[in-house]
């Protein structure tokens, strides 16, 4: 792939005569897409699907890249794609239908009440195998505290506050925030550290909370390929990513009647209107919210 790459460097230099500052910002774009790939255990450009772009964006956003960087890691990868569909490098250009302005609608979608009980409940209830519990402890997790990947895998044992029914997460620039647990995950929680986690643990020393077969810890990647697996076991036909669970998390709390600050503090957001993205309260929500509480409703 980065073979390709440079003969795309080469091509923007010789037969389009950009500037050198200009190819450097399209090689470091462009490579770290490659990179992103490369984690996902991608070693060509035409098994890609569209999906894993989608994937890809919802990574970068959920890294907390601004909208500009985003349009402009998009354009980087479409005109690359283009460049290898002419020359015959690949069979089909799947970025052809990517629109740069419709970017938001390349996020996850969030998923329904039921979809979430699909979603959770696509693991076998016997609790035998380890690893099938794990990951279901995983998900629960999540969905019940609106975690980001990066701070499920950071969670250390010490994290869970089971008489306070409280969850302690370390989230951008170390900021720590206590978030409540719901039973159901609590449940699971303590199950698993006292069944499962042991059976798992290489390494008394250990703190990280949930751990690969070989006792290490798990990474990002690791945590997108059992959501994906799970997803694709349940049956739901959406793109389904790490990040579509806190996204369910704040609009079903938002749904019920959930305080927008309330919501704001438990998913660590600095700035209200970062909070604001995941609303997504329809019409006739909007409609049942101002006749219940509005004196002229």
């Amino acid at each position: 792939m980065r073979t390709d790459l440079e003969k795309f460097l080469t091509y923007l230099a010789l037969e389009r005569a950009l500037s050198g500052n200009t190819i450097a910002a399209y090689r470091s774009d462009l490579e770290n897409f490659i990179s992103w790939l490369e984690t996902k255990a991608i070693r060509s450009f035409e098994t890609i699907r569209r999906i894993y772009l989608h994937d890809y964006l919802s990574d970068l956003k959920d890294a907390g890249l601004e909208t500009a960087t985003l349009a402009r890691r998009l354009v980087a990868v479409k005109m690359f794609f283009r460049f290898m569909f002419q020359e015959k490098m690949i069979s089909r250009d799947i970025t052809a239908v990517m629109d740069s302005p419709k970017l938001w609608q390349l996020l996850p979608d969030f998923l329904s009440p039921a979809e979430v009980e699909a979603l959770l409940g696509a693991f076998p209830r016997s609790g035998k195998d380890p690893l099938a519990f794990r990951n279901r402890t995983i998900l629960e997790t999540m969905y019940a505290c609106g975690l980001r990947v990066s701070e499920t895998a950071a969670l250390k044992v010490g994290s869970i506050k089971f008489d306070d029914e409280t969850i302690r997460v370390k989230g951008k620039g170390n900021k720590e925030r206590l978030i409540p647990v719901g039973r159901t995950a609590l449940r699971l929680l303590e199950r698993y550290l006292t069944e499962v986690r042991p059976q798992l643990a290489k390494n008394p020393a250990e703190a990280t909370l949930f751990l690969s077969i070989n006792g290490k810890k798990l990474n990002r990647e690791w945590i997108w390929n059992i959501v994906k697996a799970v997803a694709q076991r349940a049956g739901i036909d959406k793109n389904i990513h790490p990040h579509t669970l806190r996204h369910s998390f704040a609009s079903h709390l938002l749904e019920n009647g959930a305080d927008l600050r309330v919501i704001q503090e438990m998913l660590g957001h600095a700035d209200i209107s970062t909070t604001q993205i995941y609303t997504h309260v329809n019409q006739k929500q909007l409609l049942d919210i101002h006749r219940r509480f509005h004196p002229r409703g």
